[in-house]
């Protein structure tokens, strides 16, 4: 009997993962099936969509309260439905506010279960490590700091690295990427990525394009290139105000080559923060959580590391300008980006760095990681 494989991605960055999982246990079981949760990725690489990926895209405290009706009757859903296929695994990928539960829910029914990318264990109240491990067999660790946290708790963690790190060349091609959007090779580029959920539009968006704006005033042939998540970031984007800003490029996708494209990268915090370390491009980082999720995490003192974004806590100093809550503003926003564009080379002294970084992360995670899942199924993994 070829195995049955169940898996849950939410929004675009676990799509992306959750297909080349897909791709690598294809490899392993060409005849598998693959049914739970995806994106377009995903049922492109051949899962059995029951929900999209969007369904699950929400963040923050407050906004997962105003969805948790829906949430929860899709999650009973589906792991009623997924119990009743009986998979031979089940991979919860990210999304662990949604996934855990399922997770633990089906393990208690005797399936085996993997936890794909562990939540910030580093940064968020480090004794949710053992709780995990009672909902995962076995947690798959994209960063190198994450499976000994796990080990003081007796939970099974691989580091399997960062799939990005194997997609993404070390020496990105500049001109190549410019080439192909149409901005010539000599011009100035921002690449501006405000989330790629509409409530990080709604908070970051305008402050990003006044940011903009601001900098176009004093590089009157500054280009901005925009790339939205799916068709609903685009509509909040164009929806913007950029009366101030003369070359505005607005993509469908693309946002590695914008990055690539670029001079410098404004973005919100997340999985974009790692894709601009590994196209080599200075960034600023900007974030404002929802006022009610701010005052929580405040209030109850839960983030409890010095930096937010990835390519600090990987460094383990202050690489690049994070600007969060009161700080993110248009006026700080571009004062701390102006330097690199004033040279347009002002951030060749990171590129080592991120290199460095770079080489840690990039270890075949697709094939990592299907190792770790075939090793459940009974399977020792591929020399």
């Amino acid at each position: 009997m070829p195995p049955r494989i169940g898996l849950v991605a939410g929004e675009t960055s676990g799509d992306q993962l959750g297909a080349g999982l897909v791709d690598a246990l294809r490899a392993r079981y060409p005849d598998a099936e693959f049914a739970g949760i995806g994106g377009p990725r995903m049922r492109e690489a051949g899962l059995d969509a029951w929900h999209d990926a969007s369904e699950l895209a929400v963040m923050g405290l407050a906004e997962v309260l105003a969805h948790l009706p829906r949430l929860l009757r899709v999650r009973r859903q589906l792991r009623e439905r997924m119990l009743a296929w009986k998979p031979d695994v089940f991979i919860g990928i990210d999304a662990p506010d949604f996934n855990l539960g399922v997770e633990r829910w089906l393990k208690q029914r005797g399936v085996r279960t993997v936890h794909d990318v562990s939540p910030s264990v580093w940064a968020w109240r480090e004794n949710r490590a053992e709780k995990i491990g009672r909902s995962a067999d076995r947690v798959l660790c994209l960063f190198p700091m994450e499976p000994p946290i796990y080990a003081r708790h007796g939970v099974d963690a691989r580091y399997i690295g960062h799939p990005l790190a194997d997609a993404l060349p070390l020496e990105p091609d500049r001109n190549a990427a410019r080439e192909a959007l149409g901005i010539d090779g000599d011009a100035r580029v921002l690449a501006i990525l405000p989330g790629s959920r509409l409530g990080e539009i709604q908070r970051l968006g305008r402050i990003f394009f006044d940011a903009a704006a601001l900098l176009a005033k004093d590089f009157p042939d500054l280009h901005v290139v925009v790339p939205a998540a799916n068709a609903d970031c685009r509509r909040a984007l164009e929806a913007l105000p950029h009366a101030g800003i003369a070359h505005l490029h607005l993509l469908d996708g693309d946002a590695q080559r914008a990055m690539i494209a670029s001079d410098a990268v404004l973005l919100a915090s997340g999985t974009a923060a790692l894709e601009a370390m590994l196209c080599k491009r200075p960034m600023v980082v900007g974030y404002r959580l929802a006022p009610l999720s701010h005052a929580i995490v405040r209030t109850f003192g839960l983030l409890k590391v010095e930096h937010v974004s990835l390519p600090n806590v990987l460094a383990g100093e202050a690489l690049v300008p994070e600007l969060l809550q009161d700080a993110c503003t248009p006026e700080r926003l571009a004062a701390a980006l102006a330097p690199f564009l004033q040279a347009q080379d002002g951030g060749t002294y990171l590129q080592p760095r991120f290199r460095e970084m770079h080489l840690a992360l990039r270890r075949d995670a697709s094939a990592r990681a299907a190792d770790a899942v075939a090793e459940l199924l009974g399977e020792a993994p591929l020399a």
